[in-house]
């Protein structure tokens, strides 16, 4: 593959493995893209795919798990911990290599309008892709939710979508596809049930609450582990890096005397930012990425 684009779409199922399996397969069957990893979470109820390959095909791939999707999930059954508004709830793009971000946001607006012409599901651009404002931020577009989103989508102006009907698919309802810098999904448990402390954390982490930079932050509730989660986006891992997120929730859940019992990655990770915790945690001296086994045998 010359030109690389990774596609990271999530799916509101993440308990019916046969369900995520059918909408895998599509992306499978497309020549010239290559599935990495398919990550479910059952409290959330909620599948992230990762896949990369050329953008036609990756465009291509992407569209029938979208298809497929619309099929076998119905919004107004689904419940989970994780913020939705569609069956196919984002699809985010990013360049890899030979592509730059202005032409994965045009395969975003192409994407995006296939959905809406030909599956009826109505589309909202974000990030680079945006055409407004108030679009830019994911968690702005989701806001209530998909069943907030039923009525605003048909009365509120600033609820337009982009593409399709101001109106949601019964079943699939909307969604979101823009284009982006690589993203890290990174969540922390704490030892409690109390939500109240992981928005609180949560609140004093992420960047527009005036926490860390570059940081999208919202606390959970795991019922079936009677605990609660710190989940974080970290958009740049070069402006904060997993080990200052984590730290910063660390010092946040002590002062509520409340230990951390794991935390997890969603999805993949670029190796440069598991190499910045290593360096930080160890204390190592001029340490390279050289210097990691792995990495010389790409060489």
């Amino acid at each position: 593959m010359d030109r690389i684009v990774e596609c990271i779409p999530n799916f509101s199922e993440g308990k019916n493995q046969e369900v995520i399996d059918r909408i895998v397969g599509e992306i499978k069957k497309v020549r010239g893209v290559k599935l990495l990893d398919v990550e479910s979470d059952a409290d959330h109820n909620r599948s992230v795919v990762t896949f990369l390959g050329e953008p036609e095909a990756v465009a291509e791939s992407v569209f029938l798990a979208t298809k497929k999707a619309s099929e076998l999930i119905d919004l107004n059954k689904h419940k989970g911990e994780h913020p939705r508004i569609g069956a196919t709830d984002v699809i985010p793009f990013v360049p890899i290599s030979n592509v730059t971000m202005e032409e994965c946001v045009e395969l975003a607006k192409k994407v995006g309008e296939r959905i809406a012409s030909e599956l009826k599901i109505p589309v909202y651009l974000y990030e680079a892709a945006a055409t407004r404002p108030e679009c830019i931020n994911l968690a702005d577009i989701r806001k209530g939710e998909y069943e907030d989103l039923r009525k605003d989508i048909e009365t509120d102006p600033h609820r337009k979508p982009d593409f399709g009907p101001s109106k949601l698919h019964p079943t699939a309802g909307a969604t979101v596809v823009g284009a982006r810098e690589p993203l890290i999904a990174f969540n922390v448990n704490l030892g409690t049930d109390d939500i109240e402390i992981a928005k609180k954390i949560a609140k004093t982490v992420r960047f527009s609450s005036g926490g860390l930079k570059c940081v999208k932050a919202k606390g959970f509730e795991i019922k079936k582990r009677g605990i609660v989660q710190v989940s974080m986006n970290l958009t740049n891992y070069r402006e904060t890096p997993i080990s200052k997120a984590f730290e910063m929730v660390k010092c946040e859940a002590d002062r509520y005397g409340v230990p951390i019992t794991g935390s997890e990655i969603i999805g993949l990770v670029p190796l440069d930012a598991m190499v910045d915790v290593a360096d930080v945690y160890l204390k190592l001296e001029n340490f390279k990425k050289g210097q990691i086994l792995e990495t010389r045998l790409w060489e």
